[in-house]
């Protein structure tokens, strides 16, 4: 509805700033204007201001200012017509009518309206009766308490065919009006209209302002046809617009909760029990572009809650699908998946808030969801299938119509497989490369698989398998008899390899970088498997450790004692016997701070370096196995002695910090 500028104006005449945010905020007169706390925020001295004079508000703590309108829509979460809507109605003023088509279809609008508040009040009046008992038990059954029932004016619609149709015809209401809001069926196949729900749990359906506009009914008996019966599409209803909940939670998420999707109405009502007001719920429907713009104007990132199992997965997919086109800078979405087998009013009832917080911490951004589900059980392990995985992430990041978030997309893609394939060359799938990523295709160094991990399958995360049982496998899969037999991989598959002791000891003796270096340290590829455990070892004793405060040296004996205690002693001894020459001074127990550190990084390259080498050699074995080029055989040539350099390298690091002479520092 438009509003000319008069009827603006009388407005802001009738209802000074001051009544209408007095409403909301306690005022004190001082001079001209007045004060108060701001309702924006939480604050001790106040910084809100209203001017009646000027007719304005403004808060200096914000930085919000604005009329009447504003704060309506601002406190409230309101539209614009809905905000002056109300304030007509506090200012005694009727609302203008654009046609007399319009004020008509108003005036009907509010006679459904109407007809479908006595309903509700029929329904709510049922379940409180002798007549509900059956209805109760089974709320009672999913542990909805009376004082939800009357929260969410929950009903029950008794068996008997024409029980609404009598009771409603008894206040005068027409058949054709009951028709019409989809509370009787009929047709002109029908001669007698009857009761739509019956025997059924009655959830009412409102809108944004509150009004019932249509119903939800579960049905008690198990044989019949829909367990859950929504109404018709109406004059007062189209689910594809609108959400279960959704007055409450518009109100909820202008207060700071988080907008919450569910699936069904018990799952919503759960939600709300254990203080997720902001949950909804689409109405029978997937989720529609209607409702996801709903989603949008009361969260920038909403959050979808699906049931665990491989119908829920698939909801969440497809709600991903439906909202890449319309992304917008800031405006995505967030999925939080189940427990395989629960629904949010299971986990709410089992586990209360707790196990619902833990589901919502653990949601995952739209672009990982992606990215899951297009690598879920694939397998890369040919060319053909890895750039058939490049086609499908480009097309899907072009899909996206507004330009910045698509380059975004595009580079978050990329990096993503640059991280999964080839960690130190990536091209874009969109165009050129860029500084430390590489280009795809423009060197034989493509696609390899990391150490101890299976070459062709990824988890939904995007991982490939970890743990001794990968290890165990073969860490590289060498590409033939020839790089078999290579001192390269003799050596790993028998003993810790030094660099891995070197970094091991470090940990060990110096347990305090895994505070600032604990994801690093986590993500290095240990091939050999008895590296492979003990770090996973030094990591958990570390995380069990409450005592990270005391000094040093006694943290590193207390790790070695747990490490002991553990089962982890034949580890500790295979990486002590790993490092044969003398010790890099930064990994022993006596090193200075700045020693460790230096030697960590070191190692840290050198190992990363070393077995992005090794994966490159992999690849250049196989190239000149399928291609005797000389390009092939300068790649490999150029391996060999890349890796033959890294020998004088590393002996650099053996006389770091020997020469310090310093003392060890606190950390």
């Amino acid at each position: 509805m438009r509003f000319t500028p008069q009827f603006l104006e009388e407005l802001k005449a009738r209802l000074p700033v001051s009544e209408v945010v007095g409403r909301r905020v306690k005022l004190k007169k001082a001079g001209r204007e007045f004060k108060g706390l701001s309702p924006f925020q939480q604050e001790k001295t106040p910084s809100f201001t209203v001017n009646d004079q000027k007719q304005f508000y403004h808060d200096f703590s914000t930085g919000k200012h604005g009329n009447i309108f504003d704060f309506l829509m601002e406190t409230e979460g309101v539209t614009f017509p809905e905000a002056v809507e109300r304030l007509a109605a506090m200012a005694g003023l009727a609302l203008p009518a654009a046609t007399p088509d319009a004020a008509r279809h108003e005036a009907r609008r509010r006679t459904l309206h109407d007809v479908m508040e006595l309903a509700s009040k029929f329904f709510a009046d049922t379940l409180a009766s002798r007549n509900g008992a059956k209805a109760r038990g089974y709320l009672a059954d999913r542990a909805i308490s009376p004082a939800t029932q009357v929260q969410f004016r929950l009903g029950y619609a008794p068996p008997d065919r024409f029980a609404l149709k009598e009771h409603l015809g008894n206040q005068g209401v027409p058949v054709e009006d009951m028709v019409e809001t989809g509370l009787l069926i009929g047709g002109d196949d029908i001669p007698v209209p009857y009761d739509r729900f019956r025997d059924r749990v009655m959830f009412p359906i409102t809108d944004a302002r509150g009004r019932v506009i249509a119903f939800g009914g579960r049905a008690l008996e198990k044989d019949v046809p829909a367990k859950y019966l929504n109404s018709p599409e109406t004059p007062l209803f189209h689910k594809g617009d609108n959400l279960y909940n959704l007055a409450t939670a518009r109100q909820a998420a202008h207060d700071g909760s988080p907008i919450v999707v569910v699936e069904g109405y018990v799952d919503v009502i759960a939600m709300v029990g254990v203080g997720y007001p902001g949950s909804v719920a689409p109405l029978g429907t997937a989720l529609t572009e209607n409702q996801l713009a709903l989603l949008w104007k009361m969260a920038d990132e909403p959050i979808l809650c699906f049931d665990g199992d491989r119908a829920g997965q698939k909801a969440a997919w497809r709600a991903a699908d439906l909202a890449l086109p319309h992304l917008a800078p800031g405006k995505s979405l967030r999925f939080a998946l189940l427990p395989e087998g629960q629904d949010p009013d299971d986990l709410a009832r089992s586990g209360g808030r707790a196990a619902i917080e833990d589901v919502i911490a653990g949601s995952r951004g739209l672009a990982e969801m992606i990215w899951s589900h297009e690598i879920e059980g694939g397998n890369f392990a040919t060319p053909e299938r890895r750039a058939a995985l490049e086609k499908r992430i480009g097309e899907i990041a072009n899909s996206i119509r507004d330009e910045v978030v698509r380059r975004y997309y595009r580079q978050d893609f990329s990096e993503r497989l640059g991280r999964m394939f080839a960690p130190e060359v990536v091209r874009s799938p969109y165009g050129g490369g860029r500084p430390g990523g590489g280009n795809f295709g423009e060197s034989p160094r493509r696609f390899a698989s990391r150490p101890g991990q299976n070459p062709g399958r990824f988890d939904a995360a995007g991982r490939r398998p970890q743990g001794p049982s990968a290890s165990l496998r073969g860490p590289y899969q060498p590409a033939s008899s020839q790089l078999a037999a290579s001192p390269l991989l003799r050596g790993q598959r028998s003993a810790i390899s030094r660099r891995e002791a070197l970094i091991l000891q470090c940990l060990i003796n110096h347990p305090w970088l895994l505070h600032d270096h604990l994801e690093e340290a986590a993500a290095l590829e240990l091939p050999h498997p008895e590296a492979h455990r003990l770090r996973a070892g030094i990591i958990a004793a570390f995380a069990a450790d409450h005592h990270h405060s005391i000094d040093p040296s006694e943290q590193s004996e207390k790790l070695r004692a747990d490490l002991l205690k553990g089962g982890f002693s034949k580890e500790l001894q295979r990486v002590d016997g790993a490092i044969t020459t003398a010790a890099v001074w930064g990994a022993k127990a006596g090193a200075a701070r700045d020693d460790v550190l230096s030697t960590w990084h070191q190692l840290v390259s050198l190992h990363r370096q070393y077995h992005s080498l090794l994966r490159e050699l992999k690849d250049a074995e196989l190239a000149l196995g399928e291609d005797t080029s000389e390009a092939n055989l300068a790649w490999l040539r150029d391996i060999k002695a890349r890796l033959s350099e890294m020998d004088g390298t590393e002996a650099m690091i053996d006389g770091f910090g020997e020469l310090s002479g310093r003392l060890r520092g606190s950390p």
